[in-house]
């Protein structure tokens, strides 16, 4: 990365954690993911059961191995091959797992995670449940405003998810949000936790480089 988009990052991304540890949350700034996941392996208890959110972030940090060799029980509903009854059995085991890993769509500069779902259980999981939430956050996803973090999730994050899910919804044929009503649409609702919510231990890695959608 060019010198002086790596101080970019990094400033911005120091602020924001600044920022999320006045609302509340455990939070701290990586330059790269290989450090971000070597901090997010020592909070994840070896034999650990681990809940994932379907996170591109938590992908390219190719932590599921390390994982596996701590002893943790997997709950990923991602996998290839499982049924619809599964990968709701599974979800639902995400909300009572003790470390539930995610990212979210967009990161505001006043410390705020926002994120738009289509069921709903990975809000659901970093808002209450799990025993410890870790979320994971490129500093592409940093955003100054609320607004901008709507107008990030229309732009980019729906569309592009659409994209990799292979949905048949109108963002991929006009690559933006198209406010659909589609049966198969991920846009059906918006969380933003401003504050941590009291009863979650809920920890924040921002990292120093473009990650997911």
């Amino acid at each position: 990365m060019d010198l002086n988009m790596q101080w970019h990052h990094e400033i911005r991304g120091k602020k924001a954690v600044e920022a999320l540890e006045k609302n509340g949350f455990t939070a701290a700034y990586f330059p790269d993911r290989a450090s971000a996941a070597a901090h997010l392996l020592s909070l994840v208890p070896d034999g650990a059961s681990v809940g994932f959110g379907g996170s591109m972030t938590i992908q390219a940090m190719d932590i599921k191995p390390k994982l596996t060799q701590k002893g943790c029980t997997l709950l990923d509903h991602g996998i290839e091959g499982l049924t619809p009854a599964e990968r709701s059995a599974l979800r639902r085991k995400q909300l009572t797992s003790d470390v539930f890993l995610c990212s979210s769509n967009a990161l505001t500069m006043q410390g705020e995670l926002v994120n738009v779902d289509g069921t709903g259980n990975r809000v659901a999981a970093m808002m209450f449940g799990p025993e410890r939430v870790i979320v994971v956050a490129g500093t592409n996803k940093l955003v100054n405003t609320l607004d901008e973090a709507h107008a990030r999730i229309k732009a980019v994050a729906g569309p592009v998810n659409n994209k990799r899910l292979n949905y048949p919804n109108p963002c991929v044929q006009s690559g933006e949000c198209m406010d659909c009503r589609s049966k198969s649409r991920l846009c059906n609702l918006t969380a933003i936790i401003h504050r941590r919510p009291p009863l979650t231990d809920i920890h924040v890695l921002v990292i120093g480089e473009a990650l997911g959608y």
